[in-house]
């Protein structure tokens, strides 16, 4: 049996002079044909907000006991199931929180999805879907997640781009202990 844990509560996030650091990934995947050839397009995955009334991707807050690539991957597990390769950061934003009214720094990272999870931590929280690059974009109320969309698709499209697997690894999950834990077991 495995049971994961969504971690809950900002007593342990990281902060930058008064500013919540969040972290996030773009979960992605390359398309391939009927006859499994690669067809150059992508597709990303997004999730619904907790309330269902908004499209995102995976983020949330950068615990002090991970690094912020750990942080990311953790996160694209518990809110979209996925797990993969987290890549070279796409950057950061200063954006205003619409539920708190406060400013965040946000940092994304793309992920190429390596395995889909049937079972994940807020699966019961969260729908998962995967779109193309200008649905996503047209879906997405968030300046700042549109912007980091745009730096992946420019990234992905450069024809100097070696395949993400031979510069990037799989960070891998070792605590996902939780203060108000949401378990997950199979």
């Amino acid at each position: 049996m495995v049971c994961l844990v969504s971690r809950t509560g900002r007593q342990s996030q990281r902060y930058n002079k008064g500013r919540r650091l969040v972290v996030g990934c773009i979960p992605y995947r390359v398309k391939t044909s009927n006859d499994n050839k690669t067809s150059g397009e992508f597709e990303v995955l997004v999730i619904s907000s907790q309330k269902g009334q908004a499209l995102m991707f995976p983020k949330g807050g950068w615990e002090l006991d991970e690094s912020v690539e750990e942080a990311a991957s953790r996160e694209s597990l518990e809110e979209a199931g996925v797990v993969g390769n987290v890549e070279r950061q796409l950057g950061k934003w200063d954006f205003l929180s619409k539920s708190r009214g406060t400013f965040y720094e946000g940092l994304m990272f793309p992920m190429l999805v390596k395995e889909e999870l049937e079972l994940w931590p807020e699966q019961h929280l969260r729908q998962r879907t995967w779109m193309k690059v200008h649905e996503a974009r047209e879906a997405y109320r968030d300046w700042w997640m549109k912007e980091a969309l745009d730096v992946l698709v420019q990234r992905l499209s450069s024809p100097s781009r070696k395949p993400m697997e031979e510069k990037d690894k799989t960070i891998p999950l070792i605590s996902l202990s939780a203060e108000k834990p949401n378990l997950m077991c199979s």
